[in-house]
């Protein structure tokens, strides 16, 4: 309780209230997530997806859609929970093109709607986040959509495979991608197909009038979002032996102005969409202050 003798102002209680319900949303949201993580103990076994991990994912989506009850962001945050299995799954588990290709093969064939295969878990997790979503009358416009986007995200997380697998066998013919190629493979980040997952959930017209402008600004934000990553986890890239923007680089600089270039290409874009779809143009916005608010103080992986 505050001291009677110090005064609060207004708009401290307001924004504090707005924060307690926010936490509040996420608390609900992590509870959700722990289930799912309870079911699909295979997927999560390894240390880095300690209980701080599911609470980060759940404060990633509350936060970043605030004004949403907990069974509207449902399946949001549970994509975000199955990104990070598949990021695990491809850059640590898998040895082989073979185990690449296995992987990918039974999501996409997930996306296209066939059952999972038994043997692999993240397909499991998958198909349970598209039965969810086909349930949505928005769904039906927004599945091929939705699909190419899960096509996207399986083609970088492949490609960043190759190159992080060439660069430690000291392949020469595996050279290290410019930083423009790496930020042109930013899908890998798959932050736009949570974008997309969000909408269709929601299924409103601002939505679905201006997918096409909303996934252009949402793409610039995912390497905006990839590029904060790197700047803040560089140590935790070079211990795991994961490929960053700051590898590519002789100059962090570089980095560092690249990411207040795209920064401002991020609200160049959304700019226009605050008008014709407000609560989507928020959204993006609060995707960048939550990153970088983020990482400047945690990870949301624990340790190897």
């Amino acid at each position: 309780m505050p001291s009677p003798h110090l005064p609060v102002a207004v708009g401290d209680v307001l924004t504090a209230t707005e924060q307690g319900r926010t936490c509040a949303l996420a608390v609900s949201l992590g509870r959700d997530l722990h289930e799912v993580v309870s079911h699909h103990q295979d997927l999560f076994a390894g240390r880095p997806f300690d209980p701080a991990f599911v609470t980060s994912v759940a404060m990633s989506a509350a936060f970043t859609a605030p004004e949403y009850t907990a069974e509207q962001l449902r399946v949001t945050a549970r994509t975000v929970l199955w990104v990070f299995a598949a990021d695990w799954q491809i850059d640590y588990l898998a040895k082989s093109e073979d185990d690449l290709r296995m992987i990918i093969d039974d999501c996409l064939a997930v996306g296209d709607g066939s059952p999972p295969d038994d043997k692999h878990p993240l397909a499991r997790l998958l198909a349970g986040i598209r039965d969810e979503l086909a349930v949505v009358p928005a769904f039906a416009a927004m599945q091929p959509v939705w699909r190419d986007e899960l096509g996207r995200v399986f083609a970088a997380m492949a490609q960043e495979w190759r190159w992080k697998t060439a660069h430690e066998a000291s392949d020469p013919r595996g050279a290290a991608p410019t930083l423009d190629e790496y930020l042109a493979n930013a899908d890998n980040l798959a932050s736009v197909l949570v974008s997309v997952t969000h909408w269709a959930q929601l299924g409103d017209r601002g939505s679905l009038d201006h997918l096409d402008e909303l996934r252009v600004a949402s793409r610039e934000v995912q390497r905006a979002i990839r590029l904060v990553n790197d700047l803040a986890t560089y140590r935790r890239d070079v211990e795991w032996g994961d490929l960053s923007a700051l590898m590519l680089v002789s100059d962090s600089a570089e980095v560092t102005a690249r990411l207040t270039t795209v920064i401002e290409r991020c609200h160049d874009l959304i700019r226009p969409l605050e008008t014709t779809c407000p609560r989507q143009a928020a959204f993006l916005r609060r995707q960048i202050a939550f990153t970088s608010g983020f990482y400047q103080l945690s990870d949301f992986w624990g340790s190897l």
